[in-house]
């Protein structure tokens, strides 16, 4: 009796390379191929059936799927294809990543799951710039083990020269990354060592891609590493039952063992182990259960349970390195929205250290991070996490940006280190808190943040609303765009980058003064909504009042007592807010002040009513 088709382990691989080089053919060609292989062996089992009795077709065979749809844009693939086949040694899902430059972000995304690269090279054109382009980003991304693939070697006459010198070529190109390379010519169109070996290259003895591709290891998750397990649910079904469900990420888990939370610090042990199938003794990586303590402690999603006695570190400020995936570039003091393992919290890029040259590896200066392009920077975030290094770990190392006002993801990450600062730098509890400076000035602090147009009437509305305030005995402080730029900010120019790293100073200010206990007018035209959110971000709730100060642009220019709207017309002015600079209008301001009807005063009437409303909702 046969006995039954042993199970096939799952192989990811992206295949990459520069336009033309032959990468949709060559897919293609693996598909039609590996399908023909699948049916010959259902034939087999068909006539094994018949033969001996036995169940025939067992073997779980795989149809042509596109995991994803592609978009196209002008004849251009834009998105990442995702095509799973069959053989009958093997499963595998291949990433087909377009090969144009403008388009490298897709290729990060398919090469972020990816266990291998299969890299394309024209034989007649050799090692281009986005070879030597994709090499490094796959090496960056942890991809070890590398095939090139010398492609359309039917065009050079099959040429063992010709493919030595480009595997030489590529050799050196590469700059001795680690993990393996196997270089195979071959004609994707003829067929050629793609699944059979070919007889029009009699000097070749090694293998073919497909055979390369069965016979590689996969290196599935390590259960010889310490314990790891990302919270993603909290499950409680009911009172009497809480469980934290996640992938086991590394390692082993048994019921007994104790683990730690992170990044809180606290210990406890495992109760049981639940999976969908039943309760377990013991579960190891790869595997998704659900985790009860024998503690009743506070867990939440994003948190990570650990090996007690091996735990990762914690820390909130990294150095990382990032790559752009959109149009809008990523700043140095931005605050963005960062994704790692299951937890999600604020980020900010400060500083950026330099951009990567990716074709000479050559450290350049960057004031910004645009799309496609690979930077180094320190990333500071809103409290500690528990984190190793990509090279050590993808779920616990790698991440992206999220932008907080679009929810476009903006870049790619790897954390590489912690930074210490957080250790050294611990915060200090003080006696006199906020509320008790609250108390003493007899109010609520809060912060009334003036935004609008240059010239649109902020710092006169934010100084006739002082000066109320003051008569009534408020404690008040009012910090105005124009004089802050004589002190704090003198430093800082008008770029975008420039602008978000005022705003960043302005907010951090204020949110001293608030802690003072005083009520803090901002009047800065701070023309962009991300930075805006992020100063909210540092108050308590009701703590922080967007005003925006609506004055239509021309209004606005008519105004212009200082000329500056006529010198940015002339070219004089560069990168004038209104005129070649965005300003990115409030959608949901808690106050909008319609300057097309309003006067100064009317206005600034209008605005201390609502503070005094809110101090005496203070009571």
């Amino acid at each position: 009796m046969a006995s039954a088709p042993a199970p096939r382990s799952l192989l990811r691989f992206i295949t990459c390379g520069s336009v033309d080089d032959g990468k949709s053919t060559l897919i293609g060609r693996l598909l039609y191929d590996s399908k023909l292989l699948m049916e010959d062996q259902l034939a087999a089992l068909a006539e094994d059936s018949r033969k001996n009795g036995t169940r025939g077709g067992e073997l779980d065979f795989a149809l042509l799927l596109d995991g994803l749809s592609a978009e196209r844009e002008q004849g251009i693939t834009i998105d990442v294809a995702y095509r799973f086949f069959s053989t009958p040694r093997r499963k595998f899902i291949v990433a087909d990543a377009p090969g144009h430059e403008q388009y490298t972000r897709n290729m990060v995304t398919g090469a972020s799951t990816a266990e291998l690269a299969v890299i394309l090279i024209d034989a007649r054109k050799g090692v281009l710039e986005q070879t030597r382009r994709h090499s490094y980003l796959v090496s960056l991304l942890g991809i070890r083990d590398i095939v090139l693939a010398i492609n359309k070697m039917d065009l050079v006459d099959y040429s063992r020269e010709r493919f030595e010198s480009i595997e030489r070529d590529y050799r050196l190109a590469r700059h001795a990354a680690p993990g393996s390379l196997t270089a195979i010519p071959l004609s994707a169109t003829a067929g050629d060592n793609v699944i059979e070996p070919s007889a029009r290259m009699p000097w070749y003895r090694g293998p073919t891609l497909l055979g390369w591709l069965e016979a590689v290891k996969v290196e599935g998750p390590d259960t010889s590493l310490p314990f790891r397990m990302p919270v993603q649910w909290v499950n409680r079904p009911h009172q009497d039952f809480r469980g934290f469900a996640g992938r086991i990420t590394s390692g082993a888990v048994r019921a007994g063992d104790r683990v730690r939370i992170l990044p809180a610090g606290r210990e406890c042990a495992v109760a049981s182990i639940i999976t969908a199938a039943g309760e377990l003794e013991a579960a190891v990586a790869g595997q998704c259960v659900t985790l009860r303590l024998t503690e009743d402690v506070d867990v939440a999603r994003g948190d990570v349970l650990a090996a007690a006695d091996a735990p990762p570190p914690t820390a909130d400020q990294f150095e990382a390195t990032l790559i752009g995936l959109h149009e809008r570039a990523i700043l140095p003091g931005r605050s963005y929205r960062m994704k790692i393992g299951t937890a999600t919290l604020a980020a900010v890029v400060a500083p950026l250290k330099y951009r990567i040259d990716v074709n000479t590896r050559a450290h350049l200066p960057a004031e910004r991070l645009e799309l496609n392009e690979v930077g180094v920077c320190e990333l500071e975030l809103a409290h500690s996490i528990a984190f190793e290094p990509y090279e050590r770990s993808r779920e616990l190392g790698g991440f992206i940006l999220i932008d907080r006002i679009t929810h476009d993801t903006v870049a790619a990450g790897m954390l590489h280190f912690d930074l210490r600062r957080s250790q050294n730098a611990r915060w200090q509890a003080l006696d006199v808190n906020k509320q008790a400076r609250a108390l003493q000035n007899g109010q609520r602090p809060c912060v009334i943040w003036l935004t609008g147009l240059s010239g649109a009437g902020k710092s006169t509305i934010a100084n006739l609303v002082e000066k109320r305030l003051h008569a009534q005995g408020r404690r008040t402080y009012l910090l105005d765009g124009d004089n802050i730029r004589h002190g704090l900010n003198k430093d800082l120019g008008f770029t975008e980058q420039d602008r978000v790293e005022n705003i960043r100073r302005v907010a951090e200010v204020a949110r001293l003064m608030v802690d003072a206990g005083l009520i803090v007018l901002v009047a800065f035209i701070s023309p962009f909504r991300a930075e805006r959110e992020a100063a909210r971000a540092l108050f308590a709730e009701g703590e922080f009042i967007e005003v925006f100060v609506d004055t239509p642009l021309a209004d606005a220019e008519r105004r212009d007592v200082k000329g500056l709207y006529r010198r940015a017309r002339s070219g004089q002015l560069r990168n004038f807010t209104g005129i070649d600079s965005p300003y990115e209008a409030p959608e949901k301001p808690d106050v909008h002040l319609d300057m097309a009807r309003l006067t100064a005063a009317e206005a600034a009437g209008l605005l201390a009513d609502r503070v005094e409303r809110l101090q005496s909702a203070h009571g």
